[in-house]
């Protein structure tokens, strides 16, 4: 297979393996995060097999909707690329991106750095930004049914690991554990770029959205 092969059948394995999933994190999400890191790979001169294998595969299984087991994506992106006759070092490499992308509470040590990781995490942050992640994260709290706001229950920004996987916190909440600062832990020039005016409308919309809670 060439390269166009393989990312032709990829997508349609992708699209296949997740025609049921959450809203949140289906076909659409990985469909904007492979456009999105193209865009981004194009001024960052980086592989771009390795950057649309690694945003393709990137969500196969995520860890969320599988007991919290992160060995199932890269496993499964590994057994997939291995049926295409990729060569290993792409499919280590994308095994790598798989593995390290998540965000994991944002308070640990990424143990693996490449270039197309960068991009690969920055345009799959970049979606979890903007009116799109506004959208997503209320559609995954509604599916985990979730209340959208407490007042009583403040946002904790020192959560490990495990009490990230694990918290059950109101949405809102989500925007200051996550969401908020992704913009200053973006790793491409492009990618910080894109992201500022993502992150501004987010600010915008929590504004109203306190506006709107107390009634003003």
């Amino acid at each position: 297979m060439n390269k166009q092969q393989i990312i032709e059948a990829t997508i349609k394995h992708v699209q296949d393996t997740l025609k049921d999933a959450e809203g949140g994190h289906d076909w659409w999400h990985i469909h904007r995060v492979w456009k999105t890191a193209q865009l981004i790979a194009a001024a960052e001169h980086a592989d771009e097999l390795v950057v649309s294998l690694g945003a393709l595969l990137h969500d196969i299984a995520d860890s969320k909707f599988h007991n919290g087991d992160e060995t199932i994506g890269p496993r499964m992106a590994r057994e997939w690329l291995v049926s295409l006759g990729v060569e290993e070092s792409v499919i280590a490499h994308v095994e790598n991106i798989i593995t390290h992308i998540s965000f994991k509470g944002g308070n640990h040590q990424q143990a693996f750095k490449s270039k197309e990781l960068d991009i690969v995490q920055d345009a799959d942050r970049l979606d979890a930004l903007g009116a799109i992640g506004i959208a997503r994260a209320f559609n995954y709290g509604g599916f985990k049914n979730r209340p959208l706001y407490d007042p009583a229950v403040p946002p904790n920004l020192a959560m490990n690991k495990e009490q990230y996987k694990n918290n059950q916190a109101p949405t809102i909440n989500h925007f200051y554990e996550k969401l908020l600062l992704l913009k200053d832990r973006m790793n491409t020039e492009t990618g910080k770029n894109l992201a500022i005016q993502r992150h501004e409308f987010m600010e915008g919309y929590l504004k109203q959205f306190y506006y709107e809670w107390n009634a003003e």
